[in-house]
């Protein structure tokens, strides 16, 4: 039971003790009129019976109703201490979410070298989904451009900076986590640990590539059929993790942003096809989610230019 349910059901019991206490003091005064009465008729063996009566009663009540206000007393001090707390711990998160989001942005602005490299020829889709982009359909002179633009972003993007992405961090600690919708919170999680396998992996894929190449430089291994193909496997598996990392890191920023300019309400929200349904693509999200991304404010710009997303000319 939490705390609120056990709170209504407190001032259930104060109103029924304070009640209760209230009926026994006017008991107790109906009692002392019968008392006043046998005192005017001189029955005295009934007054004095009345008058033990009648004390009983008014203490009784008088002692309810005193427990009864104690715990009013109590329960709404606990109450507005809670209230306090819960308001402190509301804005610490908005302030840690602000924060991540900002650096968030920083971090997401690397994600422009992977999509001029994944939407060469149009937006990219897997080899799964029939993707037919240059990503893809590289091979020969082609595909040794690719590569060596591949290892220039390795140089220049530090995948592992997309940890600050890590939102749930700023919520596992708080009561937030407890009002948060439930599918609203998996799928923040689930994004999170898809970033973290995408960056992983892409660690291990730039390593295959460099042995698929070798000692020999580019040119002269993808001269080579045998290595070619090994090459060409490696670069899919990079464009693959490389696309996946852009999709989640995205999406997590895009709702993070959104969490964030609904303020203190953001904890009533739960999921919106916009942001969470499935998407066959990277680009079918961009173009589900911008309507609904450019109506959202967090600072001075909307929530869709966070994303830093500029399609291929």
């Amino acid at each position: 039971m939490d705390f609120s349910t056990f709170l209504g059901r407190g001032y259930f019991l104060i109103g029924g003790l304070i009640l209760v206490g209230a009926g026994l003091l006017i008991l107790s005064l109906i009692v002392n009129a019968r008392v006043a009465h046998n005192v005017r008729h001189d029955i005295r063996h009934r007054e004095k019976l009345l008058e033990y009566y009648r004390n009983i009663f008014s203490q009784l009540g008088v002692i309810l109703i005193g427990i009864g206000v104690s715990l009013f007393i109590f329960f709404f001090q606990q109450n507005y201490q809670d209230q306090r707390k819960r308001e402190t711990e509301l804005q610490l998160v908005l302030a840690k979410l602000a924060a991540r989001i900002a650096r968030g942005a920083a971090v997401v602005e690397y994600l422009s070298e992977f999509d001029a490299l994944l939407d060469d020829g149009g937006p990219y889709i897997s080899p799964e989904l029939g993707g037919t982009n240059a990503a893809i359909s590289a091979h020969g002179a082609e595909l040794g451009k690719q590569v060596a633009e591949i290892l220039l972003v390795e140089r220049d993007v530090e995948v592992q900076a997309f940890e600050i992405l890590n939102l749930s961090r700023d919520f596992e600690a708080s009561f937030v986590v407890n009002e948060l919708d439930p599918a609203l919170w998996f799928n923040i999680v689930q994004d999170e640990s898809e970033i973290k396998y995408a960056t992983t992996q892409l660690v291990l894929d730039y390593k295959d590539l460099q042995d698929a190449i070798g000692g020999d430089s580019i040119a002269v291994a993808i001269a080579n059929p045998e290595k070619e193909a090994k090459i060409k496997q490696e670069v899919l598996d990079i464009f693959y993790d490389a696309d996946l990392l852009r999709q989640r890191s995205r999406r997590l920023l895009g709702r993070a942003c959104w969490l964030f300019s609904k303020g203190r309400s953001f904890v009533n929200l739960g999921p919106v096809n916009e942001i969470e349904a499935d998407a066959r693509s990277h680009q079918e999200w961009i173009d589900r989610s911008k309507r609904f991304l450019t109506q959202l404010k967090s600072g001075s710009g909307d929530c869709f230019k966070l994303l830093q997303f500029n399609p291929a000319s």
